[in-house]
């Protein structure tokens, strides 16, 4: 089988089938949970989530969140 010719889907799902066939369900499934790294870059990503707050923000902010319990 050539994977040149082949969707992302069905090279995907060959590639399961191959996992299955060689290693069983279970070792499918713990290869797939350890070879799953996600997706993106967290530490260069959390930068545009959070910014970079200075301490005096973040007591600020704790503060604001413990006054409102």
């Amino acid at each position: 089988m050539r994977s040149n010719n082949l969707t992302l889907k069905e090279i995907r799902m060959t590639g399961m089938e191959a996992l299955k066939e060689h290693l069983g369900v279970v070792g499918m499934i713990r290869f797939l949970q350890y070879a799953d790294k996600g997706q993106g870059n967290y530490s260069d990503e959390r930068y545009l989530w959070l910014g970079n707050p200075d301490l005096k923000t973040i007591e600020d902010e704790i503060k604001r969140i413990k006054s409102k319990k």
